[in-house]
């Protein structure tokens, strides 16, 4: 049970940071992220942050469960 919830704490706090960091920082971004930006419409397709994101969540993730 400890685990679980050592993991979720991990887990939050990493999203923290990376949503921290991301506004504080720029990461959202990066090449490979799609902005398509007509007058009063704007999309934002994060590719590549997204898949940054995914892996060092994955690696968090990997090493909790070790």
């Amino acid at each position: 049970m400890a685990r679980y919830v050592l993991g979720t704490i991990v887990f939050l706090l990493v999203v923290g940071l990376l949503t921290f960091a991301s506004v504080r920082y720029g990461l959202g971004r990066l090449p490979g992220d799609i902005v398509v930006d007509r007058g009063g419409f704007v999309l934002y397709l994060p590719i590549t942050t997204s898949i940054l994101v995914s892996l060092l969540l994955s690696l968090v993730l990997w090493l909790v469960g070790r």
